[in-house]
């Protein structure tokens, strides 16, 4: 598995891709491509990679990559729905002759800042939902003017996170691409075990120190941290969407220690799992 580059053909009658993703997970790779991506999760749950960045994400999740910018969304452990999104594609050329106008300075911004990647807040989010579903009813000339209008929406918002790291190199050799789509395979397949440095190394044809020199290189951070924080987010997801107990879910995401599982996620977190899980069940559902 490589880092594919993925060719993207437009929607018929228009000049960018909207379309409707339904199926039973995300079949793509961590893969990249010269269009600017905006998806809309409404079902699903799992892991989100984009660049040297890694989430959970759930119903109404909305993020933008930018041109080149590496990423993929995997669903992970047993899944009660199937995935549901949509997904608008775009060249740069589609607005090339609006981004010097001053009228589009804040598009032209948020195009910038997609180059990290971009997580919005959930309100905004919910604001711009029923435009993001009319926007695979409409057609032609209605399609661009709602689709310049949800960018728009988006470039005036403070409501959001960038996601890579401002190191981030988005221009990695084949090899390196080829290895790190490896490592999120790996970590998917095994996170539950215990992960000896030696096993992952071969797996990726390295010495460990050569791998722990690569890992540390590309994410910014050792390998085991990396480890941690995908299990600390395994187990965020676990306390706000199951019933286990603390105690289970920490082993039921491979700690075998509950001593250093709060420890890792009070570090993480910065507060115990059941604060965690109390913080989310004071939520409002409506």
């Amino acid at each position: 598995m490589k880092a594919r580059y993925h060719n993207i053909s437009t929607s018929p009658g228009s000049s960018f891709r909207a379309r409707l993703f339904e199926d039973k997970e995300f079949p793509a790779a961590w893969h990249f491509h010269k269009e600017y991506e905006l998806t809309y999760i409404i079902k699903s749950t799992g892991v989100r990679y984009v660049g040297n960045r890694m989430d959970t994400f759930d119903h109404d999740d909305l993020v933008m990559v930018g041109a080149n910018l590496p990423h993929c969304w995997k669903t992970i452990g047993e899944q009660t729905e199937d995935v549901k999104c949509i997904v608008i594609q775009w060249h740069e050329d589609v607005l090339k002759n609006w981004l010097d106008k001053e009228e589009a300075k804040h598009i032209k911004a948020l195009l910038k800042r997609s180059q990290r990647g971009i997580r919005f807040h959930e309100r905004i989010t919910l604001e711009i939902k029923t435009m993001l579903l009319k926007l695979l009813e409409v057609q032609s000339f209605e399609r661009l003017i709602l689709f310049l209008q949800i960018l728009q929406k988006l470039a005036l918002t403070d409501e959001y996170e960038l996601l890579a790291g401002p190191s981030f190199s988005n221009s990695l050799s084949y090899e390196e691409s080829e290895r790190i789509n490896a490592i999120y395979n790996y970590l998917r397949a095994h996170h539950l075990e215990k992960v000896a440095l030696n096993d992952i190394a071969s797996c990726m044809n390295m010495s460990a120190d050569t791998f722990s020199r690569f890992f540390k290189k590309t994410f910014h951070c050792s390998f085991f941290a990396f480890l941690n924080e995908y299990k600390i987010s395994m187990a965020c997801k676990m306390l706000i969407n199951k019933e286990f107990s603390v105690s289970e879910i920490g082993y039921k995401v491979g700690y075998n220690n509950l001593t250093f599982f709060h420890r890792q996620f009070q570090k993480q977190m910065g507060m115990s799992p059941s604060k965690y899980r109390k913080a989310y069940q004071r939520i409002p559902i409506s």
